[in-house]
């Protein structure tokens, strides 16, 4: 049977292994929203049915995951871990990279102040770089591979061992399908978004058969 997944990935996607998380269990129910944005109006409206931006598309759903099942089989991280490594790859997922050396830097630098050993005067002024969100892939099937960005996520710890490791645990997700800009910078979430794009035509023109004698039904002859 397929799973679902969610890959994280960035420029160098062909290097370095991507933080994947396959889901354990494909979740039994997924609710998709499509969002349509309103058309332009007044001056900016140049036809009565001109639209507006593209609908944005949001996913939800339950992911599942227990140790017990991974314990049976001895997995050596669900023996010491539980489910802990999932969740926190799940967790990267939502937020921006971290750069271990400024951490390590602040803390420093936080200690030699409280012991008076700063350098005195004002800190120099340096602009601080933008961090984008990582780059997410989420794959349901043949059909879909989507580039995503984690909206929302809420983690619902349900059972313990003696160390206090997650055993099992119910996550609820929000995804917003993030199409490429204009630039293409990304030719991954291009090139996934052009796949899925393609496979959803071919099936609304496979359904053309499904209809054609609903459809000689319906015009009275």
């Amino acid at each position: 049977m397929l799973r679902g997944a969610l890959i994280e990935y960035g420029s160098d996607f062909l290097g370095p292994i991507p933080n994947v998380v396959i889901f354990q269990f494909n979740p039994e129910t997924m609710r998709r929203t499509i969002q349509i944005p309103p058309r332009p109006e007044g001056a900016g409206a140049t036809e009565t049915d001109q639209a507006g931006e593209p609908p944005i598309e949001q996913i939800s759903f339950s992911a599942e995951f227990d140790a017990a099942i991974l314990r049976d089989r001895e997995q050596a991280l669900a023996l010491a871990f539980g489910i802990g490594p999932q969740l926190a790859a799940l967790e990267k997922m939502a937020q921006p990279p971290v750069a271990l050396g400024g951490l390590i830097g602040a803390v420093v630098d936080a200690v030699g102040d409280a012991l008076g050993l700063g350098g005195g005067g004002d800190p120099p002024e340096q602009p601080v770089p933008r961090v984008a969100y990582p780059k997410i892939l989420f794959i349901w099937g043949l059909t879909r591979v989507l580039p995503v960005q984690i909206e929302s996520m809420t983690i619902n710890e349900q059972y313990f061992d003696a160390l206090l490791n997650p055993m099992k645990a119910s996550v609820d997700l929000s995804l917003s399908v993030v199409p490429p800009g204009e630039d293409n910078t990304d030719p991954i979430a291009q090139g996934a978004m052009d796949y899925s794009n393609i496979a959803k035509e071919a099936q609304a023109v496979a359904n053309l058969a499904n209809t054609v004698d609903q459809v000689v039904d319906l015009i009275p002859l």
